[in-house]
């Protein structure tokens, strides 16, 4: 119940943060390569902050912080150069980081529990993958009109 839950806030705030980052115009080199670095800097602070734990909490950790670093470098190539695969590229990638991060908490259940949980958060990768795609395929399809 708590996956589907934070599904659901995932799929609402997916769906604003498209529309406002469709807004976005192209960025300068600078701002650019200054954002990459930020990005890359965060991800090594976040890694970092992941060693102070032990177990599945510490590959959660880890999972999230990939996740975080690859969604945020999505971002920001659709923010450079808007187009209908850059911003598809970013709701993949936020699906399967996603996706990362609830194999990794499933890990924390046994049995038919971790089975129904990988169940759940594999079902939930494939509506996200197919949610981008349908709406890859309207931006196509709006463009050649």
């Amino acid at each position: 119940m708590k996956l589907m839950t934070n599904s659901l806030v995932f799929a609402l705030a997916l769906a604003f943060s498209t529309g406002a980052m469709a807004a976005k115009s192209s960025i300068s080199d600078n701002s650019y390569q200054a954002a990459k670095d930020r990005i890359e800097a965060d991800y090594k602070s976040d890694k970092a902050n992941c060693e102070t734990l032990s177990g599945n909490m510490k590959d959660i950790c880890i999972a999230e912080a990939k996740g975080k670093e690859k969604v945020a470098k999505a971002e920001l190539e659709a923010r450079k150069k808007n187009t209908v695969k850059n911003r598809y590229d970013v709701l993949v990638a936020r699906a399967e980081a996603a996706y990362e991060v609830a194999k990794e908490k499933c890990d924390d259940k046994t049995g038919n529990d971790r089975d129904a949980c990988m169940k759940e958060a594999k079902a939930e990768q494939t509506r996200a993958k197919a949610s981008a795609e349908a709406k890859k395929k309207d931006s196509k399809a709006e463009a050649g009109k």
